[in-house]
């Protein structure tokens, strides 16, 4: 199928799971050359790049030594930030009297659940939560994730470490639960693990207000994703492509789908679209 429309002014994409490989342990040798010749040559067109990750800016310097060009967002739409000079731009955190409220709730309605939470450049998590990832980046785990609450953070982070309830169930409660407080969203199903952020904060969202400062609109941009933390900005974005192995969900949000994320899928629409008129 031939992609219809003009050249995007814009292009966004996910990183893990749509553009660098699953199981890569954030090594950019698992983001292909082929995929970086695109978004460069996209970018050398004067198309703008952005890398809209649930990644904090730790997990950032893979993207620049890979492609050294573009901008990015980061912590599901927490913050701005350019990747290339290590600077936050802006950001949005959630207020401390959420997170205990966020933490109370959740306490009461998932019991088994245990919390994490990141500001600055910072990562605290509880004894009971055991990371998947930044394992010894917290030295002093806390019992109660509460003494950690001194600043608004741009992520909270929940997970049932050992519990068999899987993160679209988690997520379903959630929603439910603190959605007046908060916006939930994870990015792997058999995690069991809950992204939050502050309410109204979300990847679709600051895609949308960066788009705007630039003069561009959903019909300028393209959007690629793989699990429901990239819901927002598929739906948001007038073509969007949901990974063919990503969230059963992704194909309620995207517009079109695309091949699994490892044959280099996103690659090579790039590569059409570029062939599109301006």
């Amino acid at each position: 199928m031939s992609i219809p429309g003009k050249r995007p002014k814009l292009i966004a994409t996910d990183l893990d799971g749509t553009i660098v490989v699953h199981g890569s342990g954030y090594d950019n040798s698992q983001i292909r050359q082929r995929t970086i010749d695109a978004f460069r040559k996209a970018a050398d067109l004067g198309i703008h790049i952005y890398f809209v990750t649930g990644r904090p800016p730790r997990w950032m310097p893979e993207i620049k030594e890979a492609f050294g060009f573009g901008k990015s967002i980061c912590a599901n739409g927490a913050m701005l930030y350019d990747f290339n000079d290590e600077v936050i731009l802006e950001e949005w955190g959630i207020p401390i009297e959420n997170q205990f409220e966020i933490a109370r709730i959740l306490r009461e309605h998932i019991p088994p659940i245990s919390f994490a939470i990141e500001y600055g450049d910072e990562f605290h998590h509880e004894i009971r939560y055991v990371p998947r990832w930044d394992i010894g980046v917290d030295m002093q785990p806390l019992e109660k994730i509460e003494a950690a609450m001194i600043r608004p953070a741009f992520k909270m982070l929940a997970r049932c470490s050992d519990y068999e309830i899987s993160s679209d169930e988690m997520l379903e409660i959630a929603q439910r639960e603190i959605g007046h407080l908060a916006t939930v969203t994870h990015s792997n199903p058999t995690e069991s693990l809950l992204e939050i952020s502050a309410i109204g904060v979300s990847k679709g969202e600051t895609l949308a207000k960066v788009a705007a400062r630039l003069g561009l609109g959903p019909d300028d941009c393209v959007t690629f994703g793989d699990n429901p933390n990239d819901f927002s900005m598929l739906e948001w974005a007038g073509r969007s492509w949901a990974m063919g192995d990503g969230h059963r969900d992704g194909v309620k949000y995207a517009k079109f789908v695309a091949e699994p994320h490892y044959t280099d899928s996103v690659a090579r629409i790039i590569e059409e679209l570029l062939t599109l008129p301006e």
